[in-house]
């Protein structure tokens, strides 16, 4: 994004009649008309300015001047003041001011996080975003303050840890959710080669060395699992290197073995010479090397090969473990139910029973009250026939016969 602003504002200058000449010290410098009779040095560019002078060409009027966002080198969605946009700068002045360190970056933008050590002449900034950041050390490293020039580098991420073993489904927005739990992450990418395809590595980092620590220690210890099969993700400690600058002549120290290993250039060595037989054996010595690793890369290789099909072979098993578990569980919940429809039957039956004995013992106590009331009702002195009283109450099983005397 900063190389496309930058084309534009440099496509608008040369369409301008009036060349604009920019210092490099101020982002908003004055813009001064060029001088035809002397030649103007070619000015310096800074994508990163918050203003920038344009030409451009008007009816009568004057230059105006163009203003650059610093938000317009944010990538939506991105963080900023992370870990990734914190500069070292090195062989710095022993006696130079904060202040003065903080206006070296001030036309990048906010700044944060700034440390200076004067003993030991070096500092850190943290700037805004990481694409800022990178501006700010290809224009930064090599400028001379009071005599010498600085250094400009990223520093180092302490917080950052490297993801194996990771399955092809995983995301970026999955790590993120996976790491989350151990503290606030910063960045989290799922590493891709050059087509797109997943390596099995990542890279998460955290926002505070505390939050890497606990992530690392319990990955380490337990087994994090970021989909359905257990295959448990690899946490280690983030290599850095950095290869992007590398190694200049400028900052290699001159010792005495540098100059004797320097003494001839490069060249191919002669076939029959002491330099190409060790050459020879160093070669050996390196192809022994790459076989070795090649076939432990196929003995890992057949091992994970392995592993998934027992992984494969254990799920079935543990599925059919399931089911028969979940079958034994609905027996006997078919079972119980069975038993309390029984037990419930009973008690509907128990429960008849005693309203069947109770309706007869009402029955009789009806029966008995009735006949003390009829006895209330009779006459007094009424004593009926004990004759009668049988014929009435009992009914007479043969014939009567009577005696005459």
């Amino acid at each position: 994004m900063a190389n496309r602003n930058m084309q534009q504002v440099n496509m608008q200058s040369n369409n301008s009649p009036q060349p604009a000449r920019r210092g490099t010290d101020s982002p908003a410098a004055e813009q001064t008309p060029a001088n035809k009779d002397s030649p103007a040095p070619p000015p310096r560019q800074s994508p990163v300015a918050e203003q920038m002078e344009g030409a451009v060409e008007g009816s009568g009027e004057g230059p105006t001047e163009m203003t650059l966002d610093i938000t317009s080198f944010r990538k939506p969605g991105e963080k900023t003041f992370t870990q990734r946009s914190r500069l070292f700068v090195g062989s710095l002045p022993p006696d130079i001011p904060e202040e003065e360190f903080k206006n070296l970056f001030s036309k990048y933008g906010n700044v944060n996080e700034v440390f200076i050590n004067r003993e030991r002449g070096f500092g850190f900034i943290r700037l805004e975003t990481r694409t800022v950041a990178e501006i700010a050390k290809v224009e930064l490293d090599g400028t001379i303050l009071n005599n010498r020039p600085i250094r400009v580098r990223f520093a180092t991420h302490g917080s950052a840890l490297t993801v194996r073993n990771l399955l092809p489904v995983v995301t970026n927005e999955l790590l993120e959710q996976a790491f989350s739990q151990f503290g606030p992450v910063e960045r989290a990418i799922a590493v891709t080669d050059d087509r797109g395809r997943p390596t099995g590595r990542g890279i998460v980092e955290f926002a505070s060395k505390v939050a890497a620590r606990k992530a690392l220690e319990r990955c380490t210890e337990g087994a994090l699992l970021l989909t359905t099969t257990p295959c448990p993700a690899i946490v280690e400690p983030a290599e850095h290197f950095d290869d992007e600058d590398g190694l200049s002549e400028k900052l290699l120290q001159k010792t005495p073995k540098y100059y004797k290993e320097r003494e001839q250039k490069p060249r191919f060595a002669q076939p029959g010479t002491f330099e190409f037989e060790f050459s020879s054996r160093w070669k050996a010595l390196d192809e022994m090397e790459k076989q070795q690793r090649d076939q432990v890369d196929r003995n890992i290789k057949e091992a994970k090969e392995k592993l998934e099909a027992e992984l494969e072979s254990a799920k079935h098993e543990h599925q059919l473990m399931l089911m028969r578990q979940d079958l034994m569980r609905r027996q006997e919940e078919l079972r119980r139910l069975e038993e309390l429809r029984n037990q419930e039957l009973q008690r509907r039956k128990q429960i008849e029973m005693r309203h069947e004995e109770e309706r007869r013992r009402r029955e009789e106590e009806l029966m008995r009250h009735r006949e003390q009331e009829d006895l209330r009702r009779q006459p007094d002195g009424f004593k009926p026939n004990y004759m009668e009283n049988m014929a009435i109450t009992r009914p007479l099983r043969g014939p009567v016969v009577t005696k005459v005397k």
